[in-house]
This record gives C-alpha cells, sequence and structure tokens, in this order.
C-alpha cells in the first residue's frame, strides 16, 4: 500500500485531522496532482485555520499554477494568522515568500 492509500485510511477514521490532511496534500504534490493537493490544503484550512504550515505549501502551489493574486491573499492571510498567533518563525517563512512574489 502506497504512502497516499495510507493516509486515506487514517483519514477514514480522523477525517478533519489536519496535519494528515496536510501530510495527504503533500504527497499529491510530489505527484504533481495540483488539484488534489489543492482540495486537501483547502480542507486543513477550512478546518484548522490556525495550521500556519499550509498557507505556505497552498500559496506555493498557487503561484505554481499560474494563481498569482490567489498566491499573494493566501500568503496575507497566512501572515495574519501568523501574526496574532505570535507564531514568529513561520511569519518569517510566509513574509519571505510573499516579498519574493510581490517585489
Amino acid at each position: 500500500m502506497d504512502r497516499i492509500e495510507k493516509l486515506k485510511r487514517f483519514l477514514e477514521q480522523r477525517p478533519d485531522d489536519a496535519f494528515l490532511l496536510h501530510a495527504l496534500a503533500l504527497e499529491y504534490v510530489k505527484r504533481d496532482d495540483e488539484p488534489s493537493a489543492r482540495a486537501m490544503f483547502e480542507r486543513v484550512l477550512a478546518s484548522d485555520p490556525m495550521h500556519t504550515g499550509t498557507y505556505y505549501h497552498l500559496a506555493k502551489l498557487l503561484e505554481r499554477t499560474g494563481e498569482r493574486e490567489n498566491a499573494v491573499r493566501i500568503y496575507e492571510e497566512g501572515m495574519e494568522v501568523c501574526r496574532r498567533e505570535g507564531d514568529e518563525h513561520a511569519l518569517r517563512e510566509l513574509r519571505a515568500a510573499y516579498e519574493d512574489l510581490v517585489y
């Protein structure tokens, strides 16, 4: 059984587990399955908007697929969450990626 199938089986038990959803999205990214990865990243943020790492990965995916404006919006949303939560490390990573895209 491959990693995607294993993660899907775990998700049957815990369908809103942000860690599992994020891991599944990353597996889809590895397979260049952007639509499935995007759906999983969006599902993570719908169930757990404080999952700060997901903002970075979703915005990067949007950049790769040519959705610059959406990527900018996701970076901005992620930076705001990081500020509210006091997550300086994730904030720096999001800000650097945002600045690379915008400036």
